[in-house]
């Protein structure tokens, strides 16, 4: 409609000169179209890549329409310039099987105008069913069959416009031929390679970009780049999360409906239908022997390529369409290729931005038969034997795509074997090189010296925190430097467990140093073990040994005199534990003698900031303490923690109370806004917690500045309302939290920087939006905010207006359950150990294969691994070669893991 619009102004003028000037005799110039044919004819030659013409083929047709436009067309030559914009306009948004038909039809279109004298005669001749245009371009009779975009649910309503076809042609177009009764099985993954990998391992660069990969372009390599995928390897290694099964062939009178099946037919008819509401859709008309079928589509690019009389092997789910049983948008390839998209286990991998499913699955697909038998074995072959595990390369290629389900679990299981056994192999190697670098001095444990401590404490402690202590203390006073992770649930106690040992550190004459994630949580440290260390040095054991632990705060928001100031007494051993935030590890902070260095919260750091910290050591190497209060499932702590020794507080203080967790639906809000007025009124205060600073497209969350005003405004005027977000600075985040902590606030509207650490023993409401957009472990954190205080506190959880079936389960399992490790394990199998923290573990490899199931093969790698450790400590042997090179390229970050 739009070019339409614009060619009114060409005509309008055309009948404003006949009127004005009766005279003039209009001179109708032939539309120029060799320019455009030779244009078209270099583009189909360099196999559609868009790269012949600056600024892509789209651009150079919008320049030759607007010139077109400018002439005096007439109204068949008019036809020809709309049809041309309505072919090529969108050119560079095509995958290459939409390019070549585009041009085809283009092509065609100026072919059935040579008979015009207006037209210009594309110069051709047919040999063997093939038309030439030019001297070189070769063009097909007919199209080949693309594959269709699979559908990600059942919705009609939600499918994309546009098509989701194989951009992977060896020959662009192919001729029309019989096809066979039966479709092209699978090629087994073990079949010869038919590239140039067949050449030996040692001519290919895996490394390569994905460039020189045959069909793959700049264009293309660039949104492969936006899924992480740079070179080969990373083709190799990019595995799917899930594999459809579409390897049941069925006949149409066999279909049975909501299961997934696959179905060898010929295509009767393609005919647009139109809904009540006016919209389009496309059906196919499909036919084998035992009866006919529909294939419902959503537009028309979806079906592209598919005609009467074509054989298509056609893989969906069956449902129903005008009371019969339908395919909705299934997928389809023609049955006479080897199928990659239907008629097997296919493979479904993760998408990012513009990159489609079937684009990138067919990129894989020729990498992994290219490729793949080029990956160099790094496992012993005795090890492999022992262990029953096929070789990497029939692995990768099975994983991806399988020959069957025994195929798929033999690979999976060498796969995740390799993970488990990488990674236990990087953190010996880890340990080993910074244990033997330098030893630690031990710091002897003063039991009259523990006893004072204990009793100073507002609290006795608990046998867990006793089990934790001792096991600390048995660390440091060895000169092997203590490296232990001390895990324990929210308000668990781990903080007192830590500063146990940082005063046996400052007894002994050392220096502590307690890094936290945010100042927030550092300042909070700073406060609550100030207090500690303050009653603890009037007692007589403390007076008796003349300790004055003098502690000090050093975060990014300490003022420029002062940290100078801090830093020299740092330096002088004035300062016995320091506590901060990563100001702690910069530049210009030196210790005159660390002894113990604890990190709270650690998954938050990189292991560089770690390694940084533990370097301050100057005579010694500092012994470490890592904690974190996300509950982790022990198999996965096993894993990625595997060079810590571990310590589980798994006991509550006494009297700390269950938090009430209640599911709160949409329509239900205003129930929860009357809860927090009556406990405000209660003097108690609320914090209400939402995931973003502003408004998104993309996530439909309360965007905390935006619900500030409104909570403020419409629902609780006459309250005091604070905001606390992470773009704030330092100071003001500061200012707001003594104002909540003095109670001038009734309630905080905060995101999630309040996830960890926020004691405020007042609060006895946390409303959190958008729960089920959240993680079980970061929920729970959230919880622990609040019921540190001595009265009953709640925990309201708002779900989204389209709450998802995983949304759910995780909503139901925390508002049963308190109990931070069985929320951890549910996490852990709800999102899987790849997302259970929501960030990467700087530095930590992924788990891309292995799972939460996986616990007798991780024990299996474990000892595996300690056994070829303790034969072999660097790796040095040669046959053990490749496997160091494989750790030393997981493990590719500078410095320790711990």
């Amino acid at each position: 409609m739009l070019f339409r619009l614009l060619l009114y102004p060409a005509i309008n003028l055309k009948l404003k000169l006949h009127r004005v000037h009766p005279v003039i005799v209009i001179s109708y110039m032939a539309l120029d179209t060799e320019k455009l044919q030779k244009i078209l004819t270099i583009e189909a030659q360099d196999g559609f890549q868009n790269r012949k013409v600056y600024r892509g083929l789209a651009a150079f047709v919008t320049n030759w329409t607007q010139t077109a436009l400018r002439t005096n067309l007439k109204h068949n030559e008019a036809q020809i310039v709309e049809q041309v914009s309505q072919h090529l306009t969108d050119y560079g948004e095509y995958d290459t099987f939409q390019r070549q038909n585009a041009i085809k039809e283009v092509l065609a279109l100026f072919g059935k105008e040579a008979a015009s004298p207006m037209a210009v005669t594309v110069s051709s001749t047919v040999r063997d069913n093939r038309v030439t245009v030019g001297t070189k371009a070769v063009l097909s009779v007919e199209p080949t069959v693309g594959a269709a975009n699979s559908p990600r649910n059942s919705d009609f309503e939600n499918y994309a416009d546009e098509p989701d076809l194989d951009p992977f042609e060896v020959d662009p177009w192919h001729d029309t031929i019989d096809l066979p009764t039966e479709p092209v099985k699978p090629t087994p993954a073990t079949a010869s390679i038919k590239s140039k990998a067949t050449k030996a391992s040692a001519t290919i660069d895996l490394a390569a970009p994905l460039t020189s990969v045959k069909g793959v372009g700049p264009q293309f390599a660039a949104l492969l780049d936006l899924v992480g995928l740079h070179s080969i390897h990373d083709a190799l290694y990019y595995f799917p999360f899930r594999h459809e099964d579409f390897s049941s062939f069925r006949k149409i009178n066999e279909l049975m409906f909501g299961r997934v099946e696959s179905v060898l037919v010929q295509i009767l008819d393609v005919a647009g239908v139109h809904t009540r509401g006016g919209k389009e859709l496309i059906q196919v008309t499909v036919t084998d022997e035992t009866g006919t079928l529909k294939a419902i589509y959503f537009n028309r690019k979806m079906t592209y390529g598919l005609k009467p009389g074509q054989r298509v092997v056609m893989s969906g789910r069956v449902e129903e369409w005008g009371g019969s049983i339908c395919l909705k948008a299934p997928s389809f390839e023609p049955a006479d290729k080897e199928l990659l998209h239907t008629g097997r286990l296919v493979p479904v991998y993760h998408l990012v931005g513009p990159v489609k499913e079937h684009t990138l699955r067919r990129i894989i697909k020729s990498c992994v038969d290219g490729y793949a038998q080029a990956l160099p074995e790094h496992l012993p072959p005795e090890l492999k034997q022992r262990n029953q595990l096929i070789d990497l390369s029939r692995a990768v290629q099975n994983y991806h795509f399988p020959p069957d389900q025994e195929g798929l679990a033999r690979a999976r299981r060498r796969l995740a074997f390799d993970e488990f056994f990488l990674i236990q192999l990087g953190v010996l190697l880890k340990r080993r090189e910074w244990q033997e670098e330098r030893p630690a001095l031990p710091l002897r444990s003063d039991p009259a010296l523990l006893e004072e401590w204990r009793k100073s404490l507002p609290f006795d402690w608990t046998n867990a925190q006793k089990r934790s202590i001792y096991d600390i203390l048995g660390d440091i006073n060895k000169t092997k430097p203590m490296s232990r992770l001390l895990q324990g649930d929210v308000g668990s106690g781990k903080t007192v467990v830590g500063a146990t040992g940082l005063l046996m550190a400052v007894a002994n004459g050392f220096q502590g140093a307690l890094m936290a994630p945010t100042e927030i949580l550092a300042e909070q440290h700073f406060r609550g073990l100030s207090r500690l260390f303050e009653n603890f040095c009037q007692t007589p054991a403390a007076i008796e040994r003349n300790l004055n632990i003098r502690v000090a705060s050093l975060t990014g928001s300490t003022k420029p005199k002062d940290k100078l100031r801090i830093k020299q007494e740092i330096a002088a051993g004035l300062i016995d534990i320091v506590i901060g935030t990563h100001a702690v590890i910069q530049e210009g902070v030196d210790f005159a003698r660390l002894g113990l260095v604890i990190i709270d919260e650690q998954h938050r750091f990189g292991v560089q900031q770690r390694a940084m910290l533990r370097q301050k050591g100057v005579e010694s190497n500092p012994h470490l303490l890592v904690m974190t209060a996300t509950p982790i499932p022990r198999s996965l702590a096993l894993t990625i923690y595997g060079d810590l020794d571990l310590s589980i507080i798994d006991e509550m203080p006494p009297g700390r109370q269950i938090i009430k967790t209640k599911w709160v639906l949409p329509f239900d809000r205003h129930k929860a806004y009357r809860f927090i007025k009556k406990e405000v009124d209660a003097g108690r205060q609320t914090f209400i917690i939402c995931p973003l600073v502003e408004e998104s497209d993309k996530i439909e969350a309360k965007a905390a500045v935006e619900e500030h005003a409104r909570l403020q405004q419409e629902v609780f005027p006459d309250l005091k309302l604070g905001l606390l977000h992470g773009r704030m600075k330092p100071s003001q985040k500061d200012a707001i939290m003594e104002e909540f902590r003095d109670r001038k606030l009734d309630i905080l509207v905060s995101t999630s920087v309040i996830e960890v650490g926020i004691d405020i023993p007042n609060a006895t409401v946390i409303m959190i939006e958008g729960a089920d957009r959240f993680g079980l472990a970061q929920l729970h954190q959230f919880r622990g905010r609040v019921g540190r205080g001595q009265h009953q506190s709640y925990c309201l959880l708002l779900a989204g207006d389209e709450l998802s079936e995983q949304g759910q389960q995780r909503l139901k399992i925390i508002e049963d359950t308190q109990d931070g490790f069985v929320l951890a394990e549910a996490d852990l199998k709800l999102r899987g150990p790849g997302e259970f923290f929501g960030t990467r573990q700087s530095g930590v490899p992924d788990l891309r294969v292995a799972g939460v199931g996986d616990t007798p093969l991780l024990e299996l790698a474990r000892r595996e691994a300690n056994t070829l450790f303790e034969s072999d400590p660097a790796l040095a042997r040669p046959e053990h070669t490749r496997l160091a090179k494989k750790v030393a390229e997981l493990w590719s970050v500078e410095g320790d893991r711990s």
